[in-house]
């Protein structure tokens, strides 16, 4: 049950309006990386979650993220405050509002027209929010290094937005929303961890004689090595005939058919057989005409 407080969980103050930072910010409202999508995310994740623990973090989480959403989306409609009511009421010539309106070539004049200077559910191109960002896969520790993830990327979107507004009070509210992106991420990491073992997700493991082999499969730069690809821990194959077929068979793809079958693949491929031996004039050579070189 969800009950509303108008109070928002941290103060909007905007010290003047810009129509276009507001539509930046809609990244963070109707965008993949934004709100709107982080609650969806984990509130799905909660209602199918067996674990009380991580049920009620992916709840309390999930319900913080609709609270960002409120305050993200109050940020877009204070910064739209003003060229929202010079365009409804036509107050000022129409070059002067396109003017006010576009900035410095920012596409805010698409949500200005469009919807009023609100708070529509798209990212800053204008792109309609899709529940095709939601990524849950069902698996607690790929979705909870997914929500990893997803914080991480929120949290630097919120880091470029601040670094483009001098608005004190806008860049006090983007750094709390882009705190809690950290604060939400250690506590996935812990619930991650607290499930032992996490790695690899799901039940299977993988097939030991490819579990610990790296693949040098691009050649020609510099060979860097590192941890991910170090002699002690990994059989590094660079050789390439050995990077083919690696299971022992020929690399090929063959498939068991009946007979019923098989009899009409082959009269399908007799049908469909090419003639290597002709050269028919097609209708590009035709269009070449003579000067061209293409006359016979």
């Amino acid at each position: 049950m969800f009950a509303h407080n108008k109070r928002l969980q941290y103060t909007v103050r905007v010290s003047e309006s810009n129509p276009g930072l507001a539509n930046l910010m809609l990244e963070q409202f109707g965008g993949p990386q934004g709100e709107l999508a982080a609650a969806i995310r984990y509130f799905t994740q909660a209602l199918a979650e067996d674990d009380p623990g991580r049920k009620d973090m992916l709840l309390d989480i999930a319900t913080e993220e609709l609270s960002h959403l409120e305050v993200i989306g109050n940020i877009v409609a204070m910064l739209n405050k003003g060229a929202k009511g010079r365009l409804a009421e036509g107050v000022d010539q129409e070059a002067e509002i396109y003017r006010s309106i576009t900035g410095a070539g920012n596409d805010s004049h698409l949500t200005q027209v469009l919807y009023g200077g609100g708070t529509p559910l798209t990212n800053s191109a204008g792109v309609p929010w899709t529940a095709a960002y939601i990524d849950t896969i069902g698996e607690p520790t790929a979705d909870l290094r997914s929500n990893i993830a997803a914080e991480a990327r929120a949290k630097i979107v919120y880091e470029r937005l601040i670094n483009l507004t001098t608005d004190p009070g806008v860049k006090e509210a983007l750094g709390f929303l882009m705190t809690r992106e950290i604060a939400h991420q250690m506590s996935f990491e812990k619930a991650l961890y607290a499930i032992q073992p996490n790695f690899p997700p799901g039940k299977l493991a993988g097939r030991p004689e490819f579990t610990h082999v790296y693949y040098d499969m691009s050649h020609g730069g510099p060979v860097v090595r590192g941890p991910w690809n170090t002699d002690s821990k990994w059989q590094v194959v660079s050789d390439r005939a050995q990077q083919q077929g690696v299971d022992g068979g020929d690399g090929s793809a063959s498939v068991v058919v009946s007979s019923e079958e098989e009899a009409l693949l082959n009269q399908m491929a007799a049908r469909t057989m090419s003639d290597p031996a002709a050269d028919p004039l097609t209708g590009a050579e035709l269009g070449m005409g003579a000067a061209d070189g293409a006359a016979r």
